[in-house]
């Protein structure tokens, strides 16, 4: 008998699954345009002296917009706080931001990369203006009223070369052409702050010193934006005051000579070799002579406010003066030497690039139309299977605002011949303008607080002002829109008119959903108010059904039909999903059958295309 064979135990290792690698959401989602701006005043705008590109804030995403090419790039703030301020280098390879709230940075980034290149942190309350010098090796950072710092960094190193404290609010900064010294301006303030490069080397902070502007009769302005003069001027600084004052300043601190600008109010103020540029209000741009400070001429204003974008296919529209017309303010302002371009932002949130090779015959290169307050709701316009029925072109989509304002916009580069709105010569990407307040009360972004005196006028301001929600119909014929006094509009979306409107509820609408099915043609409203009702479409928006079994808000309700059987789905701030079935005999109504208690807020939610899952979206950040 053969010898048994040695006894041999093998293990095996559990197969391990590989996992699908997900590639970074940069790499899955790409940021193609922003629309909008948060410019709250000249230290949040800027252009690169070498390309001419222009850079603003719009919430926590630099926006660099290249006219020459007609395209924007982006930079993000990783932390997601808010941009308040930002600022080109000389040689446009840099662009440094300051941040709003709590702990801001001061953050440094290469434009060519979109990278950081360094973190700076010595703010606690806010950053309110900062800048490069002229050299490249020091920056300055200047805090908000409540944080009351002025730094000087040396970005490369990280270190804090020098500082000390301001006891008023600073509205801008500027550094003479030699880089010698800077000026701040503010409230009853302007002060020369000194550079000492000897004292720079030593490896600790030491106190920044600075001495007062001689304001004489002007004490008691408020100065709000500064200007280094260049080229044959550049030992002088232009200083606007809020009253309307175009001042210089000298080598010796003292307010050498002063013009008034016959103007309710100037907020800011750009400089070149040649011209000195002021905004305004009322739209109006002044332009100076740099060397003789005489008045020359004065750009043309925007647009007015109310204007109907699709009137205007053509340039003679802005010739046309309305009579009685108002316009927005300038808010902020900056001037391209070398390409000789203007850009201006005024307080409706729209920005203008003037062409300024001869000043006395400007002419817009490019302009843009923005929502001046947040955006409530968006809505896509419906894809429909016959393109001829169609009232918009494809990819349309509407947004509803606290401006009072519903706004119609198209991206694709190419619109269809048989839509009702065309192409105006005011903003490519906006097609219409929906304005629901005759008065345009809210149409311009205001500071309530321009000197810093106190914020009690910050926190009295809360109007029940502005569209909530929007909702088209399946048919993509009418739009439905609820703001936040309750009221209900109904358009025709051929040329937005407006159909009908209804009181429906006492506090703001949260959502609207429509709903064309066997069972009929709803349009259900949700509110604050704790109440949903629901109207007939056919019946001229006639009252079929008031529903009041939530506890709190109502945040959001969703139409179901699924096998021909019709259901709505709410949720609210009471942290419960309803749902209810429709039953047509004898009177049509929905009727409770499941209450689902769950353990979070519900902020809102949707159905897929299936009808068969239902997502929501939740207070704690998740769905």
């Amino acid at each position: 008998m053969d010898n048994p064979k040695p006894y041999r135990k093998i293990l095996r290792s559990p197969s391990v699954k590989r996992r699908s690698k997900t590639s970074p959401v940069n790499q899955r989602v790409q940021l193609q345009r922003v629309l909008g701006v948060t410019v709250s005043s000249n230290a949040g705008l800027s252009c690169d002296p070498n390309t001419g590109t222009i850079a603003y804030p719009a919430g926590c995403v630099v926006v660099l917009f290249n006219p020459r090419r007609n395209k924007q790039s982006h930079i993000f703030n990783t932390t997601k706080k808010s941009i308040s301020c930002l600022a080109f280098s000389r040689d446009g390879k840099y662009l440094i931001t300051g941040e709003t709230g709590h702990q801001p940075a001061v953050r440094v980034w290469d434009v060519q990369t979109k990278a950081q290149v360094t973190e700076l942190r010595g703010h606690k309350f806010g950053i309110s203006c900062v800048a490069f010098s002229p050299n490249m090796k020091e920056l300055v950072s200047v805090g908000t009223q409540h944080d009351m710092v002025v730094c000087v960094w040396n970005w490369r190193t990280g270190c804090k070369i020098a500082s000390n404290k301001i006891s008023s609010k600073v509205s801008a900064l500027a550094f003479s052409e030699d880089g010698k010294c800077f000026l701040t301006v503010g409230s009853r303030h302007v002060r020369f702050w000194y550079l000492d490069d000897k004292r720079s080397k030593i490896n600790q902070t030491v106190p920044l010193m600075g001495r007062s502007g001689i304001l004489g009769e002007q004490k008691d302005n408020f100065f709000c934006d500064v200007a280094a003069g260049r080229g044959s001027v550049s030992g002088k600084f232009f200083v606007i005051t809020q009253s309307g004052l175009l001042c210089e300043f000298g080598e010796k601190r003292q307010l050498d000579k002063w013009v008034e600008l016959r103007t309710k109010t100037a907020s800011c103020i750009a400089a070149g070799h040649e011209h000195i540029f002021v905004g305004c209000s009322e739209g109006v741009v002044r332009v100076f002579s740099a060397t003789s400070f005489q008045y020359l001429c004065s750009l043309p204003r925007p647009h007015h406010l109310g204007v109907d974008v699709t009137t205007a296919t053509n340039p003679s529209h802005m010739a046309n003066k309305k009579e009685n017309a108002k316009y927005p303010d300038a808010r902020a302002i900056v001037f391209d030497d070398n390409h000789k371009k203007v850009t201006c932002v005024y307080t409706d949130r729209s920005v203008y690039i003037w062409d300024v090779h001869d000043v006395r015959k400007a002419g817009k290169a490019w302009s843009f139309l923005y929502h001046s307050g947040c955006i409530w709701d968006l809505e896509m316009y419906p894809q429909l299977d016959d393109q001829v029925k169609a009232m918009l072109p494809p990819g349309s989509f509407l947004t509803a605002s606290s401006d009072d304002t519903i706004r119609v916009w198209n991206l694709e580069t190419i619109l269809p011949e048989n839509t009702a709105f065309k192409r105006n010569i005011y903003s490519n990407e906006l097609l219409k303008i929906v304005y629901i307040d005759p008065s345009l009360a809210f149409l311009c972004n205001v500071d309530y607080n321009p000197a810093g005196a106190t914020d009690k006028t910050d926190t009295t301001y809360d109007g029940k002002n502005g569209v909530r929600s929007l909702c088209v119909s399946p048919d993509g014929a009418q739009l439905a829109s609820g703001d936040r006094q309750g009221n209900i509009r109904i358009y025709n979306m051929q040329d937005l008119s407006e159909k009908t409107c209804v009181e429906a509820h006492e506090s703001d609408v949260m959502c609207l959903q429509y709903s064309y099915s066997n069972s009929g043609r709803f349009l259900a409203t949700s509110s604050r108010d704790r109440l949903i009702h629901v109207f007939d479409v056919d019946e001229n928006y006639g009252l079929v059904q008031t529903l009041g079994d939530h506890s709190s808000s109502i945040t959001a309700v969703r139409f179901r039909n699924l096998n021909d059987k019709l259901q709505m789905i709410s949720c609210g701030a009471d942290k419960s999903i309803l749902i209810r079935n429709a039953v047509p005999c004898p009177e049509f109504q929905f009727q409770l059958e499941h209450h689902l208690a769950t353990k979070i807020t519900l902020y809102d939610m949707v159905i897929d295309p299936t009808q068969k899952v239902l997502a929501t979206a939740c207070q704690d950040r998740n769905v």
